[in-house]
């Protein structure tokens, strides 16, 4: 109760718009952004990310990256500037169709205490039965689903509970699958997955990020090496801008990202200067 009868910082202009996506480009124009009571992260931040592009972002915890992220959603406003998408501004459309054009796979996704055709069905409530079972064939997800004995009628607990972190990221990809946004994030998507899993959800999202511009969180830098860019974060600076093979080559923080990389994944900031 809390949590619904909590104000809504942010609201719809009068006169917003319906964001409509023909291509998916991502402009920040001059953003100046911080958190609350906290000191400036972004300043006079500028970037376009092109149309149809697959974009890594890496970086130590806390320079920026889910901020970029958290922005492009609209989950803040932006103290000044300009974040674009096609060049129409976000603060200006409907934050229901901000939304609708996004696609999100987050690292811990949320589930409701309903069944799993229903929690894949939240990626676009409109679709067939036969269209959420092909997602969830796709996600992997089909598998585990047919072995319940309630397959897609179970009910998945509180939050998911009943299925297994691995389990419940694969429900996620699945409403990305069927949602089919132009524009599709992924926050350390296949973090909960073990390596022959992901191998195969690997294709899928291969598969799903053809033709949309796509923005990809990771700490296990093996999964940014198909990227066409990597945008390097440190204290809410984009410092480094490249391919991967680019970014090897000039030495700095990738570099040492990459060469300090335990087990395919990052450490964090604070055990490696210990």
């Amino acid at each position: 109760l809390k949590t619904l009868l909590a104000p809504i910082n942010i609201q719809d202009k009068e006169n917003a718009k319906e964001l409509i996506v023909k291509n998916g480009s991502i402009t920040f124009s001059n953003v100046k952004f911080h958190y609350k009571d906290a000191d400036l992260l972004f300043q006079n931040k500028s970037i376009k990310i092109e149309a149809g592009t697959k974009v890594g972002l890496v970086g130590y915890s806390g320079s920026g990256k889910s901020t970029f992220v958290n922005l492009i959603l609209r989950l803040y406003d932006i103290t000044e500037g300009r974040i674009l998408i096609d060049n129409q501004d976000i603060s200006s459309v409907t934050q229901n169709s901000l939304r609708q054009n996004i696609s999100l796979i987050p690292q811990d996704p949320s589930l409701f205490q309903r069944s799993l055709i229903d929690n894949i069905q939240y990626g676009n409530v409109d679709a067939l039965d036969k269209e959420v079972i092909k997602a969830s064939k796709l996600a992997h997800a089909h598998e585990f689903i047919s072995k319940l004995p309630d397959g897609y009628n179970s009910l998945v607990g509180e939050r998911g509970v009943k299925l297994s972190g691995g389990e419940r990221q694969r429900i996620a990809i699945a409403r990305a699958i069927l949602k089919n946004a132009p524009i599709l994030i992924l926050d350390e998507a296949t973090s909960q997955l073990d390596s022959v899993t992901e191998e195969f959800i690997g294709e899928a999202l291969r598969e799903l990020m053809h033709d949309k511009t796509t923005i990809v969180i990771a700490h296990r830098l093996s999964t940014l090496l198909s990227m066409d860019r990597i945008l390097v974060f440190d204290k809410g600076k984009i410092i480094e801008d490249g391919t991967h093979a680019e970014l090897l080559k000039k030495k700095g923080l990738y570099k040492t990202l990459w060469d300090t990389q335990v087990g395919g994944f990052l450490r964090d900031k604070k055990s490696e200067e210990e």
